[in-house]
């Protein structure tokens, strides 16, 4: 009995190996190489199997499809014996590309980590990585094979009434429809749902150290206009999380006054409209307009504001801020860019225009000077919330925006429109009188005078939610010429459809490496952006070092 199932497993193993096709295998083991050669970012060995296991599936559909696509047009088969001395030429190439390429991982890998002020890795665990591959491959591979099948069967019974071609042409695109379909509108709601409610629970949650304030001026205080509980966690961070009066005083040597800190979240009303109009309220109620520089922040995609940029715009002028910002989603930017970005966009235009309308009624000489600030998602949304023909009579001063995401439309025109002399992922623009952009070095001293409006742009080489593109499945990027950024690995190549998946795959992992790479940003890099734009008095170059330094997270050396 065991001797005849023993032969049947191994007849139906010879069976289905044997289904496999020969220039899909070929074609997955060289996506599977171009996979494990350096992206923007390191990967441990988990996130590279299943980003190579995608590879080889694509790349074997992609093998598949060529030859289904030269049989269809029905052109000639090479005979046998040609045909069995090129299948070993290729195993014979395809192996050692293979040997060479698993060989290289941890190098390329080592490659990036050396460039971001990381320890490098032994060994990138290619034995782990490349099982995982094996299996997940297998698993799309068969997925795949199932709406063949039922392609076949549909594409069978259509025969009976149109001719064969037609009928695999309308079965192919049926199939193709159910399964976006599918995908679209059943997994990836269900799975978009289920990381909704996720996060919607881990916004409920309540550190014991955050407190309500006590202070009357104090957004969600017994005097305040928005309820406390309503703010979620990231909103209780920056309400709690600034700098006071004393500490502002303490470090500066000089008065200071108590930041003021607007903060709305998707608890506290219902809607765009009614956030931006609470908000509002509050920040007349506690005289937001009577300071010296008044700041809409939009958020990233779960209401999350940097620490380092609202706490050194306070520093920077003394307390003598107010900083409003309205929360409008849950989930992480890279999620909420990739389902709904337009979240982030109705949510800063609302806000700006309730705080834009008053402060435009107000006396210039007696308002605060006006600005934007965005990170990742929240610079999507703000860019365009100050639309220039509406502005244009009475211009805003200034906007500081951060990691700005790939469909930002207004950084795509600007990146577009550089000085020729000057490469994508660090541009000038025209004279650079009203925008100018700077990384991990601060190339905002240009010498050039600076317009009536300061805008700044802080990116770097390295941050996927920056560079990632559609069009890097068939099109290599700009970022890719020479001269390429400081952190990005000059080990790394584009390949069409591999660096798409490379760079889709960055994207969750976008945070996951030190300050002042990928899409973290430095507070030294906020201060030099706020110092441009804003103008803070009596900060000499010592002293912007000393704040710097105080701001300077553990273990980055910005020396």
């Amino acid at each position: 009995m065991f001797s005849r199932a023993h032969s049947l497993l191994k007849s139906w193993t010879r069976s289905y190996w044997d289904s496999f096709c020969f220039v899909g295998l070929v074609i997955a083991t060289l996506f599977f190489c171009g996979s494990v050669t350096p992206s923007l970012l390191p990967r441990p060995y988990f996130v590279q199997g299943v980003l190579s296991g995608f590879s080889m599936a694509i790349g074997y559909g992609v093998g598949v499809f060529a030859v289904w696509f030269w049989s269809f047009l029905e052109l000639p088969v090479p005979k046998a014996k040609i045909a069995m001395r090129a299948k070993e030429i290729s195993i014979a190439v395809t192996s050692l590309v293979f040997v060479i390429y698993v060989w290289r991982a941890t190098a390329w890998q080592n490659s990036i980590r050396e460039r971001m002020e990381m320890p490098p890795v032994e060994s990138s665990d290619p034995f782990w990585f490349f099982l995982i591959a094996i299996v997940v491959a297998c698993v799309l591979v068969a997925i795949a094979r199932v709406m063949i099948y039922g392609g076949q069967k549909l594409s069978k019974g259509l025969q009976r009434y149109v001719p064969r071609r037609i009928a695999i042409s309308l079965s192919t695109t049926v199939v193709l429809i159910v399964a976006l379909f599918i995908g679209n509108g059943v997994i990836a709601r269900g799975l978009l749902n289920m990381a909704d409610r996720f996060f919607f629970r881990a916004d409920l949650l309540i550190d014991d150290p955050i407190e309500q304030p006590s202070r009357a001026i104090a957004c969600g205080s017994d005097a305040s206009l928005v309820d406390w509980e309503s703010i979620g966690r990231r909103g209780k961070d920056f309400i709690a999380g600034g700098p006071t009066a004393d500490e502002i005083s303490e470090f500066t040597g000089e008065d200071a006054l108590e930041p003021i800190r607007v903060y709305v979240g998707m608890r506290s009303v219902d809607g765009e409209e009614s956030r931006a109009e609470l908000a509002f309220e509050e920040l007349k109620r506690v005289g937001a307009f009577e300071r010296k520089v008044l700041i809409v922040a939009t958020p990233t995609g779960t209401g999350w504001l940097d620490e380092g940029a609202v706490d050194t715009i306070e520093y920077l002028h003394r307390g003598d801020t107010a900083i409003v910002s309205a929360q409008y989603s849950y989930l992480p930017s890279w999620i909420t860019i990739l389902i709904d970005p337009s979240r982030s966009r109705r949510s800063a235009a609302a806000l700006f225009d309730k705080v834009y309308a008053h402060w435009t009624k107000l006396p210039k000489q007696a308002r605060p000077r006006l600005y934007l600030f965005g990170l990742s998602l929240g610079s999507f949304g703000c860019e365009d919330a100050a639309d220039l023909l509406e502005t244009f009579q009475d211009p805003i001063n200034g906007a500081v925006l951060s990691g700005p995401p790939f469909p930002s439309h207004q950084w795509q025109s600007i990146v577009a429109s550089r000085n020729e002399d000057s490469p994508i992922w660090l541009p000038t623009f025209r004279d650079q009188s009203m925008v100018r952009f700077t990384s991990q070095e601060n190339t905002l001293n240009a010498g050039k005078p600076w317009g009536k409006i300061r805008n700044v742009y802080i990116q770097h080489a390295s941050d996927p939610m920056v560079w990632f593109s559609p069009s890097l499945a068939w099109h290599r990027p700009q970022w890719l010429t020479h001269p390429r950024g400081p952190d990005v690995s000059p080990a790394l190549r584009w390949y069409p459809i591999v660096t798409f998946l490379q760079i889709a795959f960055d994207l969750p992992m976008s945070t996951s490496v030190p300050i002042g790479y990928g899409h973290n940003y430095a507070p030294s890099s906020y201060i030099d952006a706020w110092v441009a734009v804003t103008q803070p008095d009596r900060w000499t170059d010592g002293d912007l070092q000393q704040l710097k330094k105080r701001f300077q997270p553990e273990g980055v050396n910005e020396d």
